[in-house]
């Protein structure tokens, strides 16, 4: 088998599945799989809004499941996880289901879109696009488009970033078909320039010593010691006698 058919079988085999799980798991709040490769067999996560749904009474239902995986699809030894939906209204699977619904109980078509597309919005998604296509009000067929918000149609952010979903109902005037776009807000944009607030400088304060000016109170000097003290009294003393002697007035010499 040449690679280009091997990728072509196996996106049809995920197609076939995800049709498989959206039918059986429809109560649950069924949000999309994902079928990834291991050296043990292939591991499969289930997203869902209930998860004990899919699960069910002692894990019955997820057997199940495995069984039909591996039977019908020819899956590997299937692990199936399920894993519980955070924020329903950033998935495109439950929100495509959700439209389908109303439908289905006789909710006007415009009305279950600007709901939808609202619901959307509200809860924080940079970009929405719900088209709804068939015959809405005349025997011809045709398309109804509620968009709002910044989403691209082509490039990486497209590609990488974009929920899609798509899903049909069957009505009384044919085959209605509901396709759904969101961008969540955590999406990445290579082009999205992001402007940063400049920091202020920081204030450096200089202390500059300055002389003590004369209202200032002057500065008290050491005290010497009192050994030193008595020191200088006693050579003041000396000196004071000796000046008094030179000043004293001297007795004539005895004559010879």
């Amino acid at each position: 088998m040449s690679i280009v058919k091997r990728f072509i079988t196996e996106s049809i085999k995920r197609t076939e599945i995800d049709e498989f799980l959206q039918k059986k798991l429809e109560r649950a709040g069924y949000g999309g799989v994902n079928l990834s490769k291991t050296p043990l067999g292939t591991h499969v996560v289930i997203y869902a809004m209930r998860p004990g749904i899919v699960i069910g009474r002692g894990g019955e239902t997820i057997k199940e499941l495995a069984a039909s995986l591996e039977q019908n699809f020819k899956v590997s030894n299937p692990q199936i996880s399920v894993s519980e939906i955070e924020v329903p209204e950033f998935n495109a699977h439950v929100v495509a289901n959700r439209v389908s619904s109303a439908l289905e109980r006789g909710v006007h078509f415009r009305r279950a879109g600007f709901w939808a597309l609202n619901q959307v919005m509200e809860a924080g998604a940079l970009g929405c696009e719900i088209v709804i296509s068939g015959k809405l009000t005349t025997e011809r067929a045709r398309f109804e488009k509620f968009r709002a918000g910044h989403y691209p149609i082509v490039g990486e952010p497209a590609l990488r970033a974009m929920k899609t979903a798509e899903v049909h109902v069957q009505l009384k005037p044919g085959m209605i078909g509901v396709r759904v776009k969101i961008m969540p807000p955590d999406a990445y944009f290579p082009d999205k320039v992001t402007i940063m607030e400049a920091e202020p400088p920081s204030e450096t304060t200089v202390v500059v010593a300055s002389a003590p000016t004369s209202a200032a109170a002057p500065l008290e000097q050491p005290q010497p010691d009192a050994s030193v003290q008595a020191k200088e009294v006693a050579a003041e003393s000396k000196t004071e006698e000796a000046s008094k002697q030179e000043q004293a007035p001297k007795p004539e010499e005895e004559k010879q």
